[in-house]
């Protein structure tokens, strides 16, 4: 994979919120947060952005906050995560033929970024996409970041629209599954549940030939 670019500023917004953050909080990563998990993957799970006290705070795809628990638990039980948590970049957790990343790489205030800046971050996500195999499946966690995937591999948001556990066929044989984001508002009020997320995580695995127990191939 390409190195990662933690030093854009192609958003002024985003740019300024993260110098303000890093005053307030000298101990925050506070910068584009890079892609973690497996370099070779059979799956690609895309958020939204990270969260102001998980990603943005540890530097890793939701890490530390409510939005990693249902995604790294169920990791863990489907046999591609070496532990059920994720709570720090330094806590030991690999990924096995999974690989997690954002569609917007920087915290958006009140976790809302602007189409200028959705647009604006899709050069990573594309880059990130043409770096894959074709075979590697892709779980969208959200309709932007299902949205940010059509785009960044030049497709129209009208061919395939977003469904919580849809599976799109996309060119070059692509294969693309949604889910609802697992946020705290969604699990919440049981918009997604534990079995629903399953149920579309499932559906991302067997696209990506991931339906049996991965080599634990280290991250």
């Amino acid at each position: 994979m390409s190195p990662f670019d933690t030093e854009c500023r192609a958003c002024p917004r985003l740019h300024g919120l993260l110098c303000d953050i890093r005053e307030r909080h000298p101990d925050y990563h506070a910068a584009p947060v890079p892609p973690f998990g497996d370099r070779n993957p059979r799956l690609l799970i895309i958020g939204l952005a990270p969260g102001m006290h998980g990603a943005n705070r540890t530097g890793r795809p939701f890490t530390g906050d409510h939005a990693g628990i249902l995604l790294y638990r169920t990791l863990f039980e489907l046999g591609l995560a070496s532990q059920p948590e994720s709570i720090s970049a330094h806590d030991g957790l690999r990924l096995h033929g999974v690989r997690i990343t954002n569609a917007v790489k920087c915290l958006p205030p009140q976790n809302k970024p602007t189409v200028d800046e959705i647009r604006t971050c899709n050069r990573h996500l594309a880059r990130e996409l043409h770096e894959l195999n074709r075979k590697t499946a892709l779980l969208a966690l959200g309709r932007i970041a299902h949205d940010a995937v059509l785009r960044a591999l030049g497709l129209r948001l009208r061919d395939f629209p977003f469904a919580h556990a849809a599976k799109h066929t996309l060119p070059e044989g692509r294969i693309l599954v949604d889910s609802y984001h697992c946020s705290r508002y969604n699990t919440q009020t049981g918009r997604l549940t534990p079995e629903s997320f399953r149920r579309a995580m499932k559906l991302a695995l067997e696209a990506g030939g991931l339906t049996q127990p991965p080599d634990k191939r280290p991250a």
